[in-house]
């Protein structure tokens, strides 16, 4: 799966899930998902499981940081770093 497709499920579901009260909401891709109050730490949690089902990426513990989940580019680039489809071993921490 490419970034682009990545960058497009993961805001779906962003949006799906997060948003459905704000259909209005305009959400970059560069933009900080817990600063613009898009998620909280629960949000994060199910961001987690939908990041293991539908990309089969298990992030690590250590790898729940601003840096890699704080924006769905970086959402993106984390998924293509460890998706188990050849392109990543499907876990975090690697």
């Amino acid at each position: 799966m490419n970034p682009t497709e990545i960058l497009a499920r993961t805001r779906a579901y962003v949006q799906e899930t997060f948003l459905y009260t704000r259909p209005d909401f305009a959400l970059g891709d560069d933009d900080r998902l817990l600063q613009r109050g898009v998620i909280d730490s629960m949000g994060v949690m199910e961001l987690l499981a939908f990041l293991r089902t539908e990309f089969g990426v298990v992030v690590a513990d250590e790898d729940i940081t601003e840096s890699n989940l704080g924006t769905l580019a970086d959402i993106a680039r984390y998924v293509m770093q460890h998706q188990p489809n050849g392109n990543g071993n499907g876990r975090g921490g690697s």
